[in-house]
């Protein structure tokens, strides 16, 4: 295993791996950590598959994954990390409404969320709560959580997108990004089937007649979260 580097003053430095689609992105983030001398980016990935790889061979102590990835959703990567990897930390990012991702990333497996739209000191933040192993959400995210927990109704108007269960909600993205039936297929290594039923779900969960219904209320989310 590959000895961490230690920066000047001998302390050992957290190593951070960055995986997010969006390369200027990752800069941003290498740049924002390289401020810190007790933090340094190990690696990089911009899909599922490599980030796996990359982990392999670089053995961070922390992840930052953004939720959504071309080859499918950080939700899973999460998931899969913590199986195969289970001692290293995760950060999920994204610029989806945290009152929908929140929790979802906090149940895959990770310690904290951030929403890319907050400030950069945020991130920071964050990464020192996730590195000492423990949770960082927003405040507001938090009360809602403790408020569902103890059975208070401050937050029982439930949107239905909520009611999609996270591979529903992936595949129900993809729909919106224009993605026919079989190339959600393939990108998520499903059969054409499976992604049927995952549609018909999803219809029924939101009271949507047919396909056309469908494709534009996804449309019109993927926007409304961009």
């Amino acid at each position: 295993m590959e000895e961490p580097k230690r920066d000047q003053t001998n302390c050992l430095q957290t190593r951070i791996m960055i995986v997010d689609d969006h390369p200027i992105v990752r800069e941003g983030y290498v740049h924002l950590i390289a401020r810190r001398k007790d933090l340094q980016t190990c690696a990089q990935a911009g899909s599922k598959a490599e980030a796996i790889q990359q982990i392999s061979e670089n053995t961070p102590d922390l992840v930052i994954v953004d939720i959504s990835l071309t080859d499918g959703s950080g939700l899973e990567l999460i998931k899969d990390i913590k199986a195969q990897f289970p001692g290293i930390k995760i950060l999920a990012v994204s610029m989806h409404d945290e009152s929908l991702f929140a929790e979802r990333s906090i149940r895959a497996g990770a310690l904290g969320f951030v929403n890319k739209q907050q400030a950069p000191e945020q991130l920071i933040k964050a990464i020192d709560q996730v590195i000492q192993g423990k949770v960082y959400l927003s405040p507001e995210v938090t009360e809602r959580m403790i408020c569902r927990s103890i059975g208070s109704d401050n937050y029982s108007d439930q949107s239905p997108i909520e009611s999609l269960s996270d591979r529903e909600l992936e595949v129900f993205e993809q729909i919106g990004n224009g993605e026919t039936t079989r190339q959600i297929a393939n990108k998520l290594n499903l059969s054409s089937k499976t992604i049927e039923t995952y549609r018909e779900n999803i219809k029924h969960k939101l009271n949507l007649g047919n396909a056309t219904e469908l494709t534009r209320h996804a449309i019109q989310w993927v926007l409304e979260n961009e």
